[in-house]
């Protein structure tokens, strides 16, 4: 029996078909089938000419998709179900993640269910909302009393994997056309359900305009879906509340957002009445706000008066919008007359600009570029652009302007130097005698700049002719190795000059004392002879959010007592219930996602782990063990894009799952030969610049005017002394 059988049906819709075949062919799974329940003759074309990788099923034109979901059903031989629609996709990889994820699964789970992206006629793999949802969930097998935010989720049934044996229980009441329907009703007869935190599926929206059109009548059903489904949870008080919010939600929206002739819009506003009426819970609280009052006039059934709030609604805002409008329009005009002015003054010569990271603070090169300018021309004044909200946080007597006050564009318009690790507004003009200094801040594994435009996930929208423009403003690119200078020559093709000094925040790692590492990791609170293992994954493009992808308080315990865990993300496990309170209380995991400089955080760990975040390629300078945690790097390399196979070219052991992790981080595995082989081969290809006089290197071609042969030479690797480990460093 296979374990996993995956149901693709339906017609050929605007040919997407061929893709989803192509890519489950592409890698087919000993423990996986494909059965093609085909509707219409290109259907079933498209589908034979896959085989024998598919099992296919013709149908004739015209079946609905429920049925076709119950004869392709009736075919499969798998312990679980995953029903995928035609026009549908499915990330690469996602088969092989589903199938080993259920195979942990024993016969008292009815329904896994996945994370998933949609794709739409103008935006390409969007990432969903339900991350944190199912982050929250974790691992553990659940009941949905205990997990009813789990209804929460984008009611698709391809991001439900439903067990074999639960489906033939319950597939009458499955087989519906009606797919949302289907997929709240799989949920509320599940006893129990787990969870896959991680992309699966790939929903595809179709054009409204390119679909047959729907009848006004047919909105009728929205309310019918939810009077068959409330039923289902009468005796579950946690999830009746959660399907209640959810109906009045949805009718709301549909009320609002359709243009329906007056008959069918009061008949529906009063059978969307009736239904909030008869199956509001007792002591249900209507949300605050201008929402709780639309579910108050929709309970009381009060067309008339909605109709006006609607109406008064519109107009309050479009008056809210005028007003903004003006007061932007006002505020964007004076501070352009103030810009101008400034642009008529003389260039500084002696003044510099610095940013990082949008703003927000003293940080990675740029930071350590001003610290040795201050050392070598401290006559050059240093002025630092940081938002209002961390303008607190600076080093007591920076000096520093925030963005779009009177002195941010006069320090803009007259500085000689302007210095950032990304962009400055496009508004900013690149005067003649002025000099421009990218920095960047990481060494690309993910496809940056103009390759971005055949990943649409991951340009989210970028104005390509906008980056372009900007880019023409860089004098100087710094680079820290020959794939960074000619990654970036490719993604950003322009006339600045690449700086193959270095990266000048990389410094401190041949710099550091055995002193600054034990100062480090007292800081953190690491006590003497314990292992620190940093763990930095880093963002993905097709998530909403930051998602842990690992069950850290498992991997601690796995790991003892003598192993820290610092964790470093965009954000954690929140709130006094966090799984993980405990033992931070206990000094086993420290949360260090906003301790700042990194550098410092490497300087303290004896290991890394991390996915593909480019504190991979700093963290080499240490000559320390690195351990690549990539557990989706098929759904990472298809949707953001890479330059080289990671798990090919890793700086030591890979893992793809957690039990791997754990085995190597156990084994000692980390920090073996092996290991340690993988890490120099990948020190001498990304390493090759960084020997701790970056900074300098920078500061005098640039700053000073000094020419390239004039500079301290780049030492040699065998050369180069990094930084104590914390083992020499306590010794």
């Amino acid at each position: 029996m296979p374990q996993l059988s995956v149901i693709v049906y339906g017609p050929n819709t605007q040919g997407h078909l061929t893709e989803l075949l192509d890519a489950l062919e592409s890698r087919p799974l000993p423990d996986a089938e494909v059965i093609v329940a085909a509707v219409g003759d290109w259907a079933r074309e498209t589908a034979e000419g896959h085989a024998p990788h598919t099992v296919v099923v013709p149908l004739p034109e015209g079946t609905s998709d429920a049925a076709a979901r119950a004869a392709g059903a009736a075919r499969a031989a798998g312990r679980w179900l995953h029903f995928v629609h035609a026009k549908d996709g499915l990330p690469a990889g996602a088969t092989r993640l589903i199938a080993e994820r259920a195979a942990e699964l024993d016969d008292t789970v009815d329904v896994l269910l996945l994370d998933h992206v949609t794709t739409t006629w103008q935006t390409a793999t969007a990432p969903s909302r339900d991350g944190r949802h199912l982050a929250a969930a974790g691992r553990a097998v659940l009941a949905l009393d205990d997990a009813s935010d789990l209804l929460r989720l984008t009611p698709l049934l391809g991001n439900r994997v439903l067990r074999a044996a639960f489906w033939r229980a319950h597939e009458e009441r499955l087989t519906t056309d009606d797919e949302p329907g289907a997929a709240y009703a799989a949920l509320l007869h599940a006893e129990r359900v787990a969870c896959l935190n991680q992309v699966a599926y790939e929903h595809r929206r179709l054009r409204p305009e390119s679909l047959p059109p729907r009848a006004p009548e047919d909105r009728f059903a929205l309310i019918d879906r939810y009077e068959s489904l409330l039923p289902l949870a009468r005796d579950r008080r946690a999830a009746r509340a959660v399907m209640y919010d959810l109906m009045v939600r949805d009718l709301v929206r549909a009320f609002a957002g359709e243009h329906l002739p007056d008959t069918v819009a009061r008949e529906f506003f009063r059978r969307a009445s009736l239904a909030a009426v008869r199956w509001r819970p007792e002591n249900h609280r209507r949300p605050a706000g201008l929402e709780g009052v639309r579910h108050g006039l929709l309970e009381e059934g009060a067309y008339t008066k909605y109709r006006a709030f609607q109406a008064a609604n519109r107009t309050r805002r479009a008056a809210r919008k005028t007003v903004r409008t003006r007061k932007r329009q006002l505020g964007a005009k004076l501070r352009d007359q103030q810009y101008r002015k400034a642009l008529a003054r003389p260039v500084d010569p002696n003044l510099a600009v610095f940013a990082a990271y949008w703003d927000r603070g003293v940080a990675c090169n740029p930071a350590a570029i001003a610290a040795k300018l201050a050392e070598l021309a401290p006559h050059i004044r240093r002025v630092w652009v940081v938002n209002k909200e961390n303008a607190a946080l600076l080093p007591p007597g920076t000096d520093h302007v925030v963005p779009g006050t009177r002195r941010y564009w006069e320090t803009l318009a007259t500085a000689k130097y302007l210095t950032n690790n990304v962009n400055f507004p496009n508004a900013v003009v690149k005067r003649p005698d002025a000099i421009h200094l990218q920095t960047h801040h990481g060494t690309p594994l993910k496809r940056m700049g103009l390759d971005q435009m055949d990943h649409p996930a991951a340009a989210k929208g970028l104005d390509f002719a906008a980056l372009l423009a900007r880019v023409d403003k860089w004098d100087y690119s710094v680079s820290a190795n020959s794939h960074t200078t000619r990654m970036w020559e490719r993604a950003y093709p322009a006339r600045y000059v690449s700086l193959d000094h270095g990266y000048p925040r990389n410094d401190v790692f041949y710099t550091a004392t055995a002193a600054d590492v034990r100062a480090a990791r007292e800081r953190l609170g690491i006590a003497p002879g314990r292992t620190a293992v940093l763990y930095a994954p880093t963002h993905r493009d097709y998530e909403a959010g930051f998602t842990p992808r690992l069950d850290l308080a498992a991997l601690a315990d796995r790991l003892g007592e003598d192993t820290v865990l610092l964790v470093r993300a965009h954000y954690f496990y929140g709130g006094a219930a966090s799984p993980l309170t405990g033992l931070r209380r206990s000094g086993r995991i420290i949360d260090v996602s906003s301790y700042d400089p990194v550098e410092e955080l490497c300087l303290a760990a004896d290991a890394l782990v991390t996915d593909y975040s480019s504190i991979m390629f700093d963290y080499a300078n240490l000559d320390r063990p690195i351990v690549v945690y990539a557990d989706d790097w098929e759904t990472y390399r298809t949707t953001r894009g890479v330059y080289f196979d990671l798990t090919a070219e890793a700086p030591g052991r890979v893992a793809r799952t957690q039990e791997e992790l754990t085995e190597i981080l156990s084994s000692g595995a980390w920090r073996d030969e092996c290991a340690a082989k993988a890490r120099a081969a990948f020190r001498r290809r990304f390493c090759e610049f960084d020997d701790g006089r970056a900074a300098e290197r920078v500061v005098r071609r640039v700053f000073l005017g000094e020419p390239e042969e004039a500079l301290p030479p780049v030492l040699p690797l065998e050369e180069r002394t990094p930084a104590p480990t914390p083992e020499e460093a306590t010794a």
